[in-house]
């Protein structure tokens, strides 16, 4: 955790040639400008400008300068680049040029959602995600194929299991970064995998999702691989989902059920933004993806699962997928969560059978995520509670 006269100092004492400053357009995808040390202080004190018309969603060309403030907090180096003349990176803050900040970075969006649950309900959401991709082969000319990697299934081990290198670099490599991966393993489908973070606050948990993803490209591309988060790679295989884990603290207790209850009165609302691609309809519902509006204790056929862990104040909601912009996503599910805090709203009856089984589904008459990413969209654009959560970007 730097500060803006530690990482000065850094950057002089241990030979940085270059600060990569990374901010984040509204897909959650990374950009950055890289910028020599002499230009650090002046990023710091007034910014880095760059052409905001250029980055989809953002302004057009008549208001178009936007700056670039890095995170001193964020500091970390770049364990791949030469050990001579090193590379950092910082996540950033987008400004308007008045100093303001820009309505559109969903970086500062989270920040500002996370000084709301501390302001007004007094506590801390605590995350934990854990991210699946499939790793895939390229050809001759390196583009990706559809043969995967390996053909090996759940918790697998080598030699069934050919991405146990590939995990193990990508482990160390988030270690180097300052990130703490908590397990990894084979996931069920051929060529796919799964890394789980510990808990952290929400800002540090989104920013670790874009640097995890960041590394996988990476290195799967190292290995010649191709490393795919999309929700349904394979039809009739199981999907990459990002379960996201969470849990507060703070001075008040009791209010998970509150944190629930308000999150499930506006899943549908904000399904478009968990689940932003055509295909996750095609995931959802299928191969252990849930598809109502529920939850249950211990239960992976609901939406959100409550642990069987002794005193766990912990609750793992199902559906995102990692395509999602997880500032985003993360936004929304806090001021839910507030919602559900501040009017006490209390949560329906856990379920325990398998929804996964249509009949014993069609009993409970549950509501359904949506069924395209049209109607997410829909609803989305229809929802008072999005329009005030995200104001201007909502198109």
């Amino acid at each position: 955790m730097f500060t803006k006269n530690e990482v000065l100092e850094f950057v002089e004492e241990e030979d940085v040639k270059f600060i990569r400053l990374a901010f984040f357009d509204l897909t959650g995808k990374q950009k950055n400008i890289s910028i020599m040390p002499g230009e650090l202080e002046r990023a710091f004190e007034h910014g880095i400008p760059f052409d905001s018309s250029a980055i989809e969603g953002f302004e057009g060309p008549e208001k178009s300068e936007l700056y670039l403030l890095p995170d001193p907090s964020t500091l970390a180096i770049i364990p791949w680049r030469p050990a001579t003349g090193k590379v950092v990176r910082m996540f950033c803050n987008i400004f308007n040029p008045d100093g303001t900040p820009y309505s559109k970075d969903c970086r500062n969006i989270l920040q500002n959602a996370c000084n709301k649950l501390k302001n007004e309900c007094g506590i801390e959401m605590m995350v934990g995600t854990e991210v699946e991709f499939y790793l895939f082969k390229l050809d001759e000319k390196g583009v990706p194929t559809k043969e995967t990697f390996d053909k090996a299934g759940y918790m697998d081990i080598a030699p069934d299991d050919h991405g146990e290198n590939i995990r193990r670099e990508i482990c160390f490599t988030l270690e180097q970064m300052g990130i703490t991966p908590e397990a990894s393993h084979h996931e069920e489908g051929p060529g796919q995998n799964e890394i789980d973070f510990h808990y952290s606050d929400a800002l540090t948990a989104a920013d670790n999702v874009a640097t995890f993803k960041w590394i996988v490209n990476t290195k799967a591309a190292s290995n010649g691989l191709y490393a795919d988060f999309s929700p349904k790679p394979i039809a009739g295989a199981p999907g990459n989902g990002m379960h996201i884990n969470l849990s507060y603290k703070g001075t008040q207790d009791n209010l998970l059920p509150h944190i629930l209850a308000g999150i499930l009165k506006h899943m549908t609302e904000i399904t478009y933004y968990l689940n932003p691609a055509e295909n996750s309809y095609n995931r959802l519902g299928s191969s252990k993806a849930p598809e109502y509006v529920s939850w249950g204790k211990e239960n992976r056929s609901t939406l959100i699962r409550l642990p069987s862990a002794k005193n766990a104040q912990r609750l793992e909601i199902r559906s995102p997928d990692p395509l999602c912009n997880i500032y985003i996503a993360l936004t929304l599910i806090i001021n839910a969560a507030i919602e559900g805090i501040k009017n006490k709203l209390e949560p329906p009856a856990s379920i325990e059978e398998n929804l996964f089984d249509e009949k014993i589904a069609k009993g409970f008459k549950l509501e359904a995520l949506p069924k395209s990413l049209n109607e997410a969209k829909n609803l989305t654009q229809n929802s008072e509670f999005v329009k005030s959560v995200l104001g201007a970007i909502i198109k």
